[in-house]
């Protein structure tokens, strides 16, 4: 009896000492960002940040993997680009305004699987009207790779100042396509660029032909404006730019959008 007692006793000691031999515990640490990036904020508190994938009001319908906290993160030399821009935009009475910047590889991951998701048309009214979601990637909406993982890249805007509020997305809410006049689509305290962002539309196209007036105006003093300091725009996207030279032009990096990661640079 002594001896079958003693052999549970084994038994339960191995048990209880188990899960301390779990993968989960043995996972590798979560990635940090290396030496080089920046919270915008730190370099220049006055730009305006909306971080869109932070919240439910994307193409997806929902937060995006990887977007922890509504922070800003780039590399140094694209963060003191934005501050040259900012301080010549303020002078002239716009603020810049950032929808998106440093995104992981595992949230590009997450657009992957939503595009392959035929069924999920959930946010089709705003942000793809008149695309055919399975032509999302042969289009060039959506990629496997995205340039702002190596964070220089950047969306933005202007805001004319003083800035308005904006209210907050609602999940739910009747969907106005991206395109409609700027006093129909989804509230933005931007100036009006002819599209919302992340418009999946050729009308996005910075310089397409039917975008006239203050609208085509706008853009151009955007583009202009980046320009100067470093950054190139991506011809299909008015509010898409990229600081060169990157500083990691070859690396895609999956640190989570967080200020931790970014430690107090």
């Amino acid at each position: 009896m002594r001896t079958a007692l003693r052999a549970l006793a084994v038994t339960a000691a191995a048990l209880l000492a188990a899960p301390a031999l779990s993968p989960a515990a043995q996972a590798r640490p979560e990635p940090r960002a290396p030496e080089g990036f920046v919270t915008l904020r730190s370099v220049d508190p006055t730009i305006i940040q909306e971080m869109r994938y932070t919240t439910a009001h994307t193409f997806m319908g929902e937060r995006v993997d990887g977007y922890r906290q509504p922070v800003c993160i780039l590399t140094r030399p694209a963060a003191r680009a934005l501050h040259l821009a900012q301080k010549r935009l303020l002078r002239q009475g716009y603020s810049l305004k950032v929808y998106d910047c440093y995104r992981p590889q595992r949230a590009v991951d997450h657009f992957v699987r939503w595009a392959k998701d035929l069924d999920d048309q959930t946010m089709k009214g705003e942000f793809y009207p008149l695309v055919v979601k399975d032509r999302l990637f042969e289009d060039g909406y959506i990629a496997e790779k995205s340039g702002h993982s190596r964070g220089s890249t950047v969306d933005l805007t202007l805001v004319r100042l003083p800035a308005l509020p904006t209210r907050p997305y609602r999940p739910g809410e009747r969907l106005t396509p991206c395109f409609a006049p700027k006093d129909e689509r989804f509230p933005d305290n931007s100036v009006d660029m002819g599209t919302g962002y992340d418009c999946f539309d050729t009308l996005s196209h910075t310089d397409d032909p039917r975008i006239t007036g203050a609208q085509r105006s706008n853009r151009q003093f955007l583009k202009r404006t980046l320009t100067e300091v470093g950054f190139v725009n991506l011809p299909e996207e008015w509010w898409h730019f990229t600081y060169k030279p990157e500083p990691f032009p070859d690396t895609y990096f999956d640190f989570p959008v967080d200020r931790r990661p970014v430690g107090r640079r």
